[in-house]
Order: structure tokens, then C-alpha cells, then sequence
């Protein structure tokens, strides 16, 4: 969250950046609940100093009987300070985070600019097919039975490709720890504190998140809530930092309001492994750690031998928590274009930057060398969404007699001597 200091010394420009982001916000009810939480904490902490003031000493009779008077006053206060917190929490909670200077101001969140390229679009001699065709040719994936089990948007990974999600996780460690990350495998559940915390919204018609009922957890929906938790309420040396971690998880989603989206096969689904890496450092580092976390995930994707562009999100695109986002777009053959037309870019990682947004909701610090805390600044940025790889692979890498090449990095994490896919 924004520090609420912050929102009142600079109004025009949190309107100003609400409006650029899409985000409909009343500040001025932000502020007014604020000021008026303030005036009742002043009340309150009068009314405690009288009774501390009044209760030194031997109490008359009458004294105590105003001592009471006052303990009512100040419990009637404290009620209506707690219910308008929670007013005031549930719309701070809503202030997306300010938004870096170079990022593109645009209502439109296709307006994303391209940054760079890496390889070509695939060109192929035949007519080439999209994954599902080719995973169904080669009994990679089983979505009926998937769907008689668990339902719509589920998935079997079979064969090759089973053995290729643990091949990409392997792959993906290798490089990542490379880099001086530590490994984890998360929890699958949160508490919706955490993702409130971080910026998201367990609850709600169009919410992303699988709510378990009866109980204060989520179904998490990237290893970011749980690796952005790990240090809740702590305090971290400064020497200690950056902390650089890469984490393994399963992820489940919704997808509410994803229907008109593309979300073939395995495209869009409601639950995936990714490798996510996160980052802890202090104000000074996080762009170069933003750099960072952009060019790992460019080194995965340009090994997998995949074509990809990178693109910078708009205002109109940018998640709530961040300042600024990266995507790698891979060149998906089988996706679809707005023509018509086979062959499309779509989002393959992304990294953000959320610099202190995530720290402050969570009560995340590091103790500076002058003694004083300080809010740490906290990154995230995905190493590889399973899924997504492998639509990557099987298209971009599939051969004219129906076979699939395995990409050259995996090789070493496959059975022996398996060089492609080809019908069983």
C-alpha cells in the first residue's frame, strides 16, 4: 500500500496516477476518514491521559465514578475508530502504487512498447498445427477425462510432456540458482492477510483467487504471495540484503472474467506449476535487481531456442502493486492473431517491480547501517509458467512429420538419448 503520509502531501498526483491507471477511487473520502481516524486517536489519547491523570493516588468515590464515565467514552471511541479503519484499510488497499517515469501513459492496455526481439517468428514448410492438435497426435495431454474429474480448464499431462514439466523445472533451477537464488518449494496456501498485504484481492465477483471456505486461506495463485509473506513483520539486516530467492509452486486460478481472452488447451487454465523468482533490496538496488530478474528470464527463453519479444506494460496494463512490469511475449504459432491469421505474440514471464508498496502492506524492513528502519523495495518475476513453456515448445519446435525436437538445454533433463516426440 501507498503510505497514507505520502497520498496527503500529494494529492494531484495520486488522482492524477489513479486516473492514468484505470482505478475509480474516491481520495477525497480516503482523506476525510483519515483526518477523521486522527482527530478520534487525539480524542482517545486525551481521554487516557485524564484516567491515568485521575487514578494516581486514592480515588474518591466520585472520582471513580467519572473514571468510568470516561473508560465508556473512550471504548465508544475506539468502536468507531475500529469501524472506520476498516472503511479506510479496504480503500487504501485500492491506491495502486505510483508509476515509474519512463512507463507509457495510455488508456489502452493492448499499448504495451516493445522493447526488444529475440530470434524470428517460426516459418515453417507446412501447414504447421497449434498444440492441442499436436499433443493430441502424440498423446502428451487428456482433457476429457481432466474435465470428467476435475472439470473445465484442467489438464493430464502425459508421456513426454509430463517428463518435460520436470525437465523445464530442472533447466529453469539450474540457471536461476546460477545466479546466487536459494531454492524453495511453498506452501500452496495463504492467509488472505498476505494477499491483501501484497496487493491483491482475495474476495469479490471478478477475484482471481480460489477462497477456501470456512477459513482465512486462498489457494495461491503464483509463488509471489508466499515468497512476498516469508518475511512478514520481520526486520532484516541490511548486510543481509538483497535476499534472492527462486521458488517452486503449483498456482490456481479462476480466470473470472478471462472468458473472451484466448485460452485454448493449456493457454489459460486454473491451475499450473511456475518457478517464480523474488527479490528483498534496498531502495537503491531495485532497478538493477528489476534489470535483473528481466534478463534471467530472457537467458531461460532465449536456451529454449524460442522467439520472444519484450514489452513494457502501460499505465492501463500495470497490476495495482507494481511501479513497473516487463513481458517476455513468446511467437506462439498456433495462437490466433487479431486478423485472423496463425501466429501471434503472447505472455510468456513477467517481472514488476512493486519498490515499497508490498513491504508497507506486509510491515517488511531493514534495519539501515545508521540503525534506522527502513521499508524494503520487493520484485517478483516469473522464471518459467510451466504451461506456457510447453505450448512454446511443442509449437515453435515441432517438424513437418508430425514430431516434436526437444529443445538442446533439456536434453540432459530427459531420459536418456531422447531427442524428440514422436507418435506412440
Amino acid at each position: 500500500m501507498l503510505d497514507i503520509k505520502f497520498i496527503r502531501e500529494n494529492q494531484d498526483k495520486v488522482r492524477e496516477n489513479c486516473k492514468n491507471r484505470l482505478v475509480d477511487i474516491d481520495i477525497d473520502r480516503l482523506l476525510g476518514l483519515d483526518e477523521e481516524k486522527r482527530k478520534l486517536q487525539t480524542l482517545t489519547d486525551e481521554l487516557r491521559a485524564k484516567r491515568n491523570a485521575g487514578s494516581k493516588g486514592k480515588p474518591t468515590q466520585e472520582q471513580i465514578e467519572e473514571m468510568k464515565k470516561i473508560g465508556d467514552e473512550i471504548s465508544a471511541l475506539e468502536e468507531k475508530q475500529r469501524m472506520i479503519g476498516v472503511e479506510f484499510r479496504t480503500l487504501l488497499l485500492r491506491v495502486p502504487n505510483m508509476t515509474h517515469p519512463d512507463v507509457r501513459v495510455s488508456d489502452n492496455e493492448d499499448d504495451n512498447p516493445v522493447l526488444d526481439f529475440f530470434g524470428e517468428p517460426a516459418k515453417f514448410d507446412f501447414e504447421p498445427k497449434d498444440h492441442v492438435e499436436i499433443a493430441e497426435k502424440l498423446d502428451l495431454i487428456d482433457f476429457d477425462r481432466a474435465a470428467k474429474v476435475s472439470g473445465a480448464k484442467f489438464y493430464y499431462l502425459k508421456n513426454e510432456l509430463a517428463l518435460m514439466e520436470f525437465a523445464l523445472i530442472q533447466y529453469v533451477l539450474s540457471i536461476v540458482m546460477k545466479h546466487g537464488f536459494t531454492p524453495f518449494i511453498t506452501p500452496d496456501l495463504a492467509k488472505q492477510e498476505v494477499l491483501e498485504g501484497l496487493g491483491y484481492n482475495p474476495r469479490g465477483e471478478s477475484t482471481q483467487v480460489y477462497n477456501i471456505e470456512n477459513s482465512d486461506l486462498c489457494l495461491i495463485g503464483t509463488a509471489e504471495i508466499t515468497m512476498g509473506g516469508l518475511h512478514m513483520d520481520e526486520i532484516i539486516k541490511e548486510d543481509d540484503l538483497p535476499k534472492k530467492y527462486v521458488a517452486v509452486s503449483h498456482c490456481f486460478r479462476t480466470e473470472a472474467g478471462a472468458y473472451s481472452k484466448f485460452s485454448k488447451g493449456i493457454f489459460r487454465v486454473h491451475q499450473f506449476t511456475k518457478v517464480e523468482m523474488f527479490q528483498y533490496v534496498t531502495p537503491d538496488k531495485s532497478e538493477d535487481a528489476h534489470s535483473e530478474l528481466l534478463a534471467i528470464e530472457r537467458e531461460v527463453f532465449e536456451g529454449l531456442e524460442i522467439p520472444f519479444r519484450v514489452v513494457d506494460h502501460c499505465t492501463a496494463d500495470l497490476g495495482g502493486p507494481a511501479i513497473r512490469t516487463f513481458d517476455l511475449e513468446a511467437w506462439m504459432p498456433g495462437k490466433p492473431n487479431k486478423d485472423g491469421a496463425m501466429g501471434d505474440w503472447a505472455e510468456v514471464t513477467s517481472t514488476s517491480n512493486c519498490t515499497d508498496y508490498q513491504a508497507r502492506g506486509l510491515n517488511i524492513r531493514y534495519k539501515d547501517k545508521n540503525g534506522e528502519n527502513n521499508f524494503v523495495h520487493m520484485l517478483n518475476g516469473t522464471a518459467v509458467a510451466v504451461t506456457r513453456a510447453l505450448i512454446a515448445i511443442l509449437e515453435n519446435h515441432q517438424q513437418a512429420d508430425g514430431s516434436v525436437k526437444i529443445p538442446e538445454v533439456l536434453k540432459k533433463f530427459m531420459p536418456v538419448a531422447m531427442d524428440e516426440i514422436r507418435k506412440k
